[in-house]
C-alpha cells in the first residue's frame, strides 16, 4: 500500500539553533510536542556539539504531507524522522524512502520494537488501555469488560478514522484470537461511542459523561496525578502501543550525523530523557514514570506493522460499516 498524502501545510514550525559555522547540520522532522522536541535537540547537541540541528515540528499527518510534497518536487529536506508510529515508517521503508542503520544499541531492545533490517527503531512506548471514572459502578480489568452487558452505552473510544493510535489499537485487538472483529461488533451493538481522538475520549470519562473509555496511558495517569477523578487499567490481555520511532531518510544529506542521532536516542542517555519527559522508555531495563506499573508488569499485545499497513484501509472501511460512521 502506498501512502497518499495531502499538499504542503505551511504552518509547520521550523527552528534553528545557532552553532559555529563549521558545524555539521542535521535536519530533523518530528511530531513530538514542542517542549519535548526542544529537550531532545538540546540533549543531543550537548552530547554532540559538533552537530547543529534544524528542526520542523508538526503532527505526523501534516509532516508527511509536507515531506511527500518535497519528494514530489525532488527536494526532500529531512535527514532523520522522529514521528508517531511504526506503520507510517514501514510504509516509507517499503517505498524505498528510508535507509538502514544497524545501530549497536539495538541489542538492548525487544526485536518487536524495531525493523529487523534497521529501517526504524522505537524510542518510547505509549500504550492504550482503559480509563474509568472513579464513580463507576465496577472497575474493569479486561478489554472484554467494556463489551459486557452492564457496559451498554457506557463506553467511549477514539475513532480509528481520526486517530492513528486508535487505528493501531484496532489492528492489534482485531488480530487477537480471543477478541477479533467480534469484539468491535459487540462494542458497536452495545452503543459504544467511537468518535474523535484520545483527548475527547478522556474528557468524556473525566467529566462523568461516560464511565469507561479507551485512551493512551499518559492522558489518564498524568491527569489522575493532577486530581482528575479517573484511574487507568492495563488490561489482562495486554495493551496496544505506538512507539515514536526514529529513521534515516534514503535521501539524507548528512548520514553520519543522522546515525549519531539515532544511536543517541536509543542509548541509555537518550532513554533517560524519555523517562524524564514522562513516557515509558522502549529500551529494556529502564524505569517507568511515576504512576505507571513496573515495566515487566505491562504486557504488550502482538503487533505487526507490515500487516497493519497492508490492512489499514480495509480496517477503516470495516470499522465505518460496523459503527455506521463516515
Amino acid at each position: 500500500m502506498k501512502l497518499r498524502l495531502a499538499p504542503v501545510f505551511a504552518s509547520a514550525l521550523a527552528l534553528m539553533i545557532p552553532f559555529a559555522a563549521d558545524a555539521e547540520t542535521l535536519t530533523l522532522y518530528t511530531s513530538q510536542p514542542n517542549a519535548d522536541a526542544q529537550k531532545t535537540v538540546d540533549a543531543f547537541t550537548a552530547a554532540h556539539p559538533e552537530i547543529k540541528i534544524e528542526w520542523v515540528r508538526d503532527g505526523t499527518t501534516k509532516l508527511m504531507a509536507r515531506l511527500r510534497a518535497e519528494i514530489e518536487a525532488g527536494n526532500p529536506q529531512p535527514d532523520v524522522l522522529l514521528i508517531a508510529d511504526m506503520v507510517t515508517l514501514e510504509g516509507m521503508a517499503q517505498d524505498g524512502l528510508l535507509q538502514p542503520h544497524m545501530s549497536s544499541e539495538a541489542q538492548a531492545y525487544d526485536p518487536a520494537l524495531f525493523s529487523a533490517d534497521g529501517y526504524y527503531y522505537s524510542t518510547k512506548l505509549i500504550t492504550s488501555g482503559i480509563v474509568y471514572n472513579t464513580a463507576a459502578d465496577t472497575i474493569p480489568t479486561s478489554w472484554k469488560d467494556l463489551a459486557a452487558d452492564n457496559a451498554v452505552g457506557k463506553v467511549a473510544m477514539p475513532s480509528p478514522l481520526y486517530s492513528g493510535a486508535a487505528l493501531i489499537h484496532l489492528a492489534t485487538l482485531t488480530n487477537d484470537a480471543d477478541l477479533g472483529w467480534d469484539y468491535y461488533e459487540t462494542l458497536a451493538a452495545n452503543q459504544a461511542r467511537a468518535q474523535g481522538g484520545n483527548g475527547g475520549t478522556f474528557k468524556a470519562v473525566a467529566s462523568g459523561e461516560k464511565p469507561y473509555g479507551m485512551v493512551v496511558d499518559f492522558l489518564a495517569i498524568r491527569n489522575k496525578a493532577k486530581g482528575s477523578p479517573v484511574d487507568f487499567v492495563f488490561p489482562s490481555e495486554g495493551v496496544s502501543y505506538v512507539t515514536e520511532p526514529v529513521a534515516i531518510m534514503s535521501s539524507a544529506r548528512n548520514v553520519d550525523a543522522a546515525a549519531k542521532f539515532v544511536d543517541f536516542l536509543l542509548s541509555k542517555q537518550g532513554q533517560d530523557l524519555v523517562l524524564e519527559m514522562g513516557y515509558i522508555p522502549a529500551r529494556n531495563g529502564m524505569g517507568v514514570p511515576k504512576g505507571f506499573p513496573a515495566r515487566d508488569e505491562i504486557k504488550l499485545m502482538a503487533f505487526d506493522p507490515a500487516a497493519a499497513l497492508e490492512n489499514a484501509e480495509a480496517n477503516k472501511s470495516r470499522f465505518a460499516e460496523v459503527f455506521g460512521v463516515k
